[in-house]
């Protein structure tokens, strides 16, 4: 397949030895562990040193590579998700239709939020990621169904 999804971006240098900051990184801790193989900058990389700072994980690559480079993982490395359970990067893109078929949007990002994450949607509206608004994620038909009353009407 080769498609990559990326766990991370090279951040500010920390330390005299290379290592630097992982901006934006996967909940996953195994992506910084010594041994894992991380694509950055057109090649594949090992990780050779790892501790954190401020709860974010440091890392030293087997070369170096500049501030603000993904770091990627093959998508054939993720672990499998269970029934009902979806990577982030797997809902942009997908059109947001609400009950009734009133067309909202295209998911542009799904962002964190203080108590669930948010479907963040490329019109500006944001829809709260939770079982009461989101009622089907359908992957192979490039659709969620929302119920009514999460959008504003126009």
């Amino acid at each position: 397949m080769g498609e990559r999804v990326v766990v991370g971006r090279v951040g500010k240098r920390h330390g005299l030895d290379g290592a630097f900051v992982v901006e934006d990184a996967s909940a996953d801790p195994r992506w910084f562990e010594v041994g894992a193989r991380l694509h950055a900058g057109g090649a594949e990389h090992e990780v050779v040193a790892v501790r954190r700072a401020g709860g974010r994980p440091v890392i030293r690559l087997s070369a170096d590579v500049p501030r603000g480079t993904p770091l990627e993982v093959p998508r054939e490395a993720l672990p499998p998700t269970g029934e009902d359970e979806y990577y982030s990067f797997e809902l942009v893109g997908l059109e947001v239709v609400e009950e009734g078929g009133r067309r909202l949007g295209t998911v542009a990002s799904v962002d964190p939020g203080v108590a669930n994450d948010v479907l963040a949607l490329d019109g500006g509206l944001l829809l709260p990621l939770v079982g009461a608004c989101v009622r089907d994620i359908d992957l192979e038909a490039g659709r969620i169904l929302v119920a009514p009353g999460f959008a504003e009407s126009d």
